[in-house]
This record gives C-alpha cells, structure tokens and sequence, in this order.
C-alpha cells in the first residue's frame, strides 16, 4: 500500500517537475540551434548564480514543506495558512532583495567566475532580464513548495502544462520577432521564461481559489504575510540549515562553473547542454526524496511513526528502478539528445565525456536523497546539511580541482560520483546508527 502510493506520488512530482524544468529546456534548444553554442554557453554560464540566489529560498521553503505537512496530516487549516503567509512574506523580501543585488552587481560575478570574453556581455544582459523576474520566480516556487507539502501534484502538473506550451510559443517569437515583436536574441530565453512564469502563476491561484483550496490566494492569506515571529524564528531553525546548505551547493557549482570556464566556451557550453539532461535524470530522484520527507513529516503529524521503514524501503527501491532505467536510456541515446543542444562536433565531444563520466552516479545521489528527506522530515536537519557540505566541499570541489589540473577537463567531472558515493555512506550510516534510535514527534 505504501509502496503504491509513494510510487504514484514520486511519478506526479517527477512529471511536474519535468515540465517545469521543461520551459528552461526549450529555451536552451532554441538559443543552440537558432544562436549557437555561445548563446547556450551565455545562458548556461548563469545557472550556478541563479542557483546560489535562490538558495537560502529553497531552504525556506522546504521547512515550510514539512511544517505544512505536519499540519496537513493534523488536519489543522489554519496553521497551513499561517505557514504559508509568514513564508511567502519572508520570500519575497529576499526576491526583491536578491534581484537588486544580482543586478548591481552582475558584472563583478561573472569575472569572479572567469565567464569567457566572447560570451561576456550577453550573458550579462541575460541575467539582468532574469535576476529583474526574482520576487515573481520566488513566489512562483514557494507556491509549488506548499503544495507539495499538501500532496497535491495535479493542480501544479496542468497549470505546467500551459506554462510549457506558452514557452514553446513565447521564446522563439522573441529570438525571431514573430508576429512583429522585437528580436532579442539571448534574452528572449529569460523574458519567455518569466512571462510564462507569471502566467502560470495566475492560472494556479485562479485554479486554487475555484477548488476552494485552503492555500489560494485570499485576504486571510494576504493578512497572515505580515511576519509570525514564532513562525519566523520555526522556519528559519529548520530552513537556515537547509538553506546554507543549498547555498554551499551553489558555491560548489560556482567553483565547478570556474574550473570548466578556463577551458573556452565551448566546454560552458557542453556543461550547460549537460546540466540540462541531467536535471531530467535527478528529477525522479529529487521527487522520491520530497515524497519519502512528505510521508515521513505526515505519519509524524498523525502519531503513527511505524510507518517510516516502509517509507524508505519503498522509496530506495523505487530510486533505483526508475533511475537506472533511465540512465540507460540516456547513454543508448546520448548521440541524439546532445544533438538537440549542440550543432559543434567538438562541443558534442565534451559533453558526452560529460555524460558518460558521471550521469550512473545519480542513482546513487537519489539514494542520498531519501535517506536525508525521511531525517529531515522529523525536523532533524543539521547533520543532513554537516554530511551534505562535507562531501561537496571536502570531497567534489578537491577533486574536481586537483584532477582538472593532472587530466584536463574530464577530471572536472569526476568531483560528482566522488561526493554522490560518499554522501549516501555517511547518510546512511546517520539513519542506521543514529537517527533511528530517537524518539519522534511532530514540531511545534
């Protein structure tokens, strides 16, 4: 029974989140065949930034995640609204904060990561478009963060839908100017990307509001945005952890972004053409990992913690049956889908250098994943975030580095299944010896 719902919920999510990388996807097929690798490279060479952005965001909003999972398995409304007010109050003063500060200050991070001279400039018009959309992005996240918390995958899945078919629309009227528009070339990527955002944005509290959904949009909701300090003090104790972790990530990736761009802008682009595939072959993994915390946090709010070994059981089991059917499918296909990004038979090269070094270590990443969603779902969060920063920054960053220097670039890409591997040992190790033995209530 576990296993049958954990399975179809993993699948939702993963389906949402596809589409919802979906969008960012095509725009990235777009710049590469209508612009070629240096658009790809110029949009690609952001990711890293944005990600460092978001990051303490995300950390937020995965504490909420668990604080309305709790109260949903309570069956207590009214903490959800409050949950979910005090959350999206928080996170828009940090999109609003972060997209001024990225704006100033673009320029200086794109030297501090070594972004290549012939890509310079249109990548860093690109993230002034981008960064500019930060407080509509953040409050577009949040919304699907407390959905997931509810369980509730359809109503993000259709409104996903939309948003990718405007995409496929939006993007390539502006780097073409169809129906009259202008021709933005690289920006069109960014522009379409929030305009299909915002759009998504609007069907979904339309959507909420006609299901009657506790979490739509609604005065009590706009009411409960004024900060609850005790709900403050609760999401920044669970949320700054993860928070400072997601940001160690993104370092990290900022680091790995550094390393590659000493080597021209034809590996950024392989690595932003690689990123892309591998979002999609996380995607199952990072869903699981959300179910397996979404199911923990509601069987801690309704007192019934025995169910947690089923949880993980179920979840594991399922992490590697779908990712491993998936990672062969990548590698049968490797030729054909890096075919979509690059037209540069050198590029091509790279990025299948990239692929096949370390795309069989996200099933492993996944079995990480559950293992700390089902720990951090007790409210249990430091030492997920201490093992976690360990193996990136004691572990991926070292060796992506002193390899790059003895091998060239391939030694770049052997940092991630170093740090996957060690990750899912000291993780497990925490669940089994440690994390298992405690006593579990729901936070209050």
């Amino acid at each position: 029974m576990i296993r049958d719902r954990c399975g179809n919920r993993c699948l939702s999510f993963s389906y949402r989140y596809v589409l919802q990388s979906l969008g960012q996807t095509i725009g990235f097929i777009y710049l590469g065949r209508f612009l070629g690798p240096q658009a790809l490279a110029a949009a690609g060479n952001l990711f890293p930034i944005i990600f460092l952005m978001i990051s303490f965001l995300l950390g937020i909003g995965g504490a909420s995640s668990i604080l309305i999972g709790q109260a949903h398995g309570a069956g207590d409304t009214e903490r959800m609204k409050r949950v979910a007010g005090t959350t999206l109050g928080v996170g828009l003063s940090l999109g609003v904060i972060a997209g001024a500060l990225c704006a100033i200050f673009v320029r200086p991070l794109l030297h501090v990561i070594g972004t290549p001279a012939d890509i310079f400039d249109i990548s860093a018009n690109y993230a002034r478009v981008f960064f500019g959309g930060f407080p509509l992005l953040f409050t577009y996240l949040l919304y699907s963060t407390f959905l997931r918390g509810t369980g509730d995958s359809k109503t993000p899945f259709y409104s996903l839908i939309v948003s990718t078919a405007l995409t496929m629309v939006i993007t390539p009227a502006l780097i073409l100017g169809w129906f009259g528009l202008p021709k933005l070339g690289v920006v069109a990527a960014a522009a379409g990307s929030l305009i299909s955002t915002a759009l998504t944005l609007v069907i979904l509290g339309i959507t909420l509001a006609r299901e009657h959904n506790p979490l739509a949009p609604s005065r009590e909701l706009l009411r409960a945005m004024v900060p609850n300090m005790r709900l403050v003090q609760t999401l920044l104790r669970l949320g700054a952890p993860m928070g400072v972790q997601m940001i160690m990530v993104s370092l990290a990736e900022i680091a790995v972004i550094t390393f590659v761009n000493r080597f021209g802008s034809d590996a950024t682009a392989a690595y932003a053409a690689v990123n892309q595939i591998g979002s999609y072959v996380q995607f199952p993994a990072l869903s699981i990992g959300i179910a397996a915390s979404i199911f923990g946090a509601q069987s801690i709010g309704a007192g019934r913690p025995e169910l947690l070994g089923a949880v993980v059981r179920s979840s594991v089991a399922l992490n590697y049956l779908i990712e491993g059917a998936l990672i062969l499918v990548v590698y049968a296909f490797a030729n054909v889908i890096l075919g979509m990004f690059l037209t540069s038979e050198h590029t091509h090269h790279i990025a299948r250098d990239l692929l096949n070094i370390t795309l069989w270590s996200y099933a492993i990443f996944g079995n990480a994943t559950v293992i700390s969603g089902i720990v951090r779902s007790s409210g249990t969060v430091i030492v997920p975030m201490l093992i976690s920063i360990f193996s990136i920054w004691g572990i991926e960053v070292p060796v992506a580095w002193t390899l790059s220097h003895h091998i060239g670039l391939s030694g770049v890409w052997y940092g991630y299944p170093a740090a996957f591997i060690v990750n899912v040992s000291l993780q497990f190790l925490y669940y089994e010896l440690v994390w298992r033995r405690k006593p579990l209530r729901a936070i209050q």
